[in-house]
């Protein structure tokens, strides 16, 4: 009897201790803007994580770049956009709610420094000079004449420096092309067509003047519904 009693004991012991260990792992104080999610379960597909996690009691589902993470783990992510009955052809689901991530970490301070570098390393400016299409635009000319252009379909030649595939339904490219007006020499472009990293390629697309997709994700001015040819 007195052995049992004991073994209950370091039972007890042990299931509080696990708790404490697994409570440590959120911090009482995160940086401003981090959230602190418990993963109930995780999906890996090609170069996205689609992770089901719980925060404050409200389970919900998102996604970012692929993470090894496990079930259980406690991850941090900030920077979100919020997408609604969004189907992915991978996973053959659709989901009523889901929030793109910019980053998944499993410490706070990595997912601070990681949306620091994220934002200092958005579409960077390259030294390039990319020959424009006849009777097409350059990114200056989009830019300085976009009042003109809102909802014109324009053609543009320039090279993809960032590209995200297949969120919200479609391929997010931002494109360059060696030109500016004032501090804009970045250009973002949605289609459904695919392109890849580093390829010089031909778009025609529909001006869109102020898009705002929460988050932090605003442009000024971007094209739609556009037509991409690699070179």
């Amino acid at each position: 009897m007195k052995r049992l009693s004991v073994l209950i004991l370091l039972i007890v012991f042990g299931l509080v201790a696990c708790k404490k260990k697994e409570e440590t792992k959120i911090p009482a104080n995160l940086p401003a803007g981090t959230h602190a999610v418990k993963v109930i379960e995780h999906k890996d597909v090609p170069s996205y994580t689609y992770l089901k996690v719980s925060e404050n009691g409200n389970e919900f589902w998102i996604a970012g770049p692929q993470v090894k993470v496990e079930d259980g783990e406690v991850v941090f992510y900030s920077q979100a956009m919020e997408m609604k009955n969004f189907h992915s052809e991978t996973l053959n689901k659709t989901f009523p709610t889901i929030y793109f991530v910019q980053s998944i970490t499993q410490s706070p301070q990595a997912e601070s420094l990681s949306s620091v570098h994220q934002q200092a390393a958005n579409s960077p400016k390259e030294q390039i000079t990319i020959e424009p299409l006849k009777g097409g635009k350059t990114i200056a000319e989009i830019y300085s004449q976009k009042n003109k252009l809102e909802g014109k379909t324009v053609t543009i030649r320039g090279k993809v420096v960032k590209y995200n595939a297949g969120i919200m339904g479609r391929n997010w490219i931002h494109i360059q092309d060696g030109t500016e007006s004032g501090s804009n020499y970045d250009l973002l472009v949605t289609s459904n067509d695919a392109t890849e990293l580093g390829k010089v390629v031909t778009v025609q697309g529909i001006v869109a003047l102020n898009k705002d997709f929460g988050a932090g994700y605003s442009y000024p001015v971007m094209l739609e519904n556009a037509k991409v040819k690699n070179e």
